[in-house]
């Protein structure tokens, strides 16, 4: 049951962040991996935020929504103190306060996470869908293993009173 636990958290995250560029052999760089490393290191990185990068030469783009201010701040200060990054453009998206969407995430989170065939993505420290809620539109990424898995949390999603629409962007990583 420990060794399945301990599979689980690393399966987990090797999974956090759905949108990584990847080279031709499926490996990152080492620049790559180090911007990885950095964000998924993040404290305060939770279920409803969804953060993910390009690199280009030595300029790494940041990407994504999150709810805290201080999160974006805080991906772009660890990206440019990495060896090999001179520049480095935040496009990550802080969304509006509003207990409206509050709600909405926490109702998502439970309908989601809470539903047994869903469950064991929930297990680990950084959970592999993100909710993502802007004025009571509902985005769901990140993976899952199956296709069955992406729209059974499409529908609970759907399911959820008080959003106005649900986007599936959920890949299948088959790894």
């Amino acid at each position: 049951m420990k060794k399945m636990m301990t599979n689980l958290l690393v399966a987990a995250a090797m999974i956090a962040l759905p949108a990584l560029a990847n080279t031709k052999d499926n490996r990152l760089s080492p620049v790559e991996d180090k911007v990885r490393h950095e964000l998924v290191m993040l404290p305060w990185m939770s279920i409803y935020d969804n953060l993910s990068f390009r690199v280009d030469g030595d300029t790494v783009t940041l990407f994504g929504a999150t709810i805290r201010p201080v999160m974006k701040s805080s991906a772009e200060n660890v990206v440019k103190r990495i060896e090999g990054v001179s520049r480095v453009v935040n496009n990550i998206e802080v969304l509006p306060l509003s207990p409206f969407d509050d709600r909405i995430r926490l109702a998502t989170a439970r309908a989601i996470y809470g539903y047994p065939a869903l469950q064991r993505y929930a297990l680990g420290a950084n959970p592999s869908i993100r909710i993502i809620v802007k004025n009571g539109n509902v985005t769901l990424q990140g993976a899952v293993a199956t296709e069955m898995d992406s729209n059974l949390a499409f529908m609970r999603a759907n399911g959820v009173f008080g959003s106005f629409t649900v986007k599936n962007e959920l890949r299948v990583d088959n790894r």
